[in-house]
């Protein structure tokens, strides 16, 4: 009879904390929803645009408000992976546009949209220089969620890109010590994003693409142990120095122009 006593209560106990995981799936569930399995595939071999423009001080408001919208109707397109508008923290007259695309058919049918032909008719007058394209490859992939990982309300987000121009020969090492110290880059609480990618006509040049939350993260990571063998190298195998003449620090911009 205790026995017959114990199963049931061992039995009733196993119903009860059924029910509670269930109930706290379903709440999970209710509060944060898995992101699309699509938008968690890797591309491998994505479409990267980065373009620079140079833009006369009276053509600034509208220019910036061009790209803006070029910009969040990309992000609204099928294969978007990611378009982000900046002007540079140091040269407010020069404007990125940083895209990425699941394919070049995707980037060339969206070149032909009514929002990019505004930006080139603007340009004919609006720009000190024409404007710069690179296309690049991205070294270390990762998904569309990832990418469009969010600051938080309270970041004041700064991205960096630097350019590295390699010394011949030595951009397999570059290539071999970034994907070391990659996963411990990633894994900085400051870190938004942290990408290494390779100009498409020219093996010996990269650019690093690198978005902290605040600056403070981003003086975290210069005194940051595992970047020490980057810093050796851009001290060492480097075609001009010092190598932070290649630095770009870039503050994102809205449609009105405010920061």
């Amino acid at each position: 009879m205790k026995a017959k006593t114990q199963i049931i209560t061992k039995v009733k106990a196993g119903f009860l904390i059924t029910a509670l995981l269930c109930s706290l799936g379903l709440r999970a569930q209710n509060l944060a929803k898995p992101a699309p399995v699509q938008d968690q595939i890797v591309n491998e071999n994505p479409k990267v645009k980065l373009t620079r423009y140079e833009v006369k001080p009276e053509h600034q408001k509208a220019f910036r408000k061009a790209i803006s919208n070029y910009v969040n109707f990309s992000l609204k397109q099928k294969g978007n992976i990611l378009s982000e508008a900046f002007y540079e923290q140091e040269k407010p007259d020069v404007l990125w546009i940083i895209e990425r695309w699941d394919s070049q058919t995707l980037l060339n049918r969206i070149e032909k949209s009514e929002n990019f032909k505004v930006i080139q008719s603007l340009s004919a007058k609006a720009l000190i220089q024409p404007a710069k394209v690179i296309y690049v490859k991205d070294l270390e992939p990762i998904s569309k969620q990832q990418w469009r990982t969010a600051a938080n309300k309270t970041d004041t987000p700064i991205t960096i890109m630097l350019f590295v121009d390699s010394k011949a020969g030595t951009d397999d090492d570059f290539k071999r010590v970034y994907h070391t110290a990659m996963p411990q880059f990633r894994s900085e609480p400051g870190v938004i994003n942290y990408q290494l990618s390779q100009f498409e006509d020219d093996s010996t040049q990269f650019v690093t693409y690198e978005k902290f939350r605040n600056e403070d993260a981003f003086q975290y990571h210069l005194n940051f142990k595992p970047i020490q063998p980057v810093i050796d190298y851009l001290n060492t195998s480097i075609k001009q120095q010092p190598f932070q003449k290649g630095i770009h620090r870039l503050i994102a911009f809205t449609a009105s122009g405010d920061n």
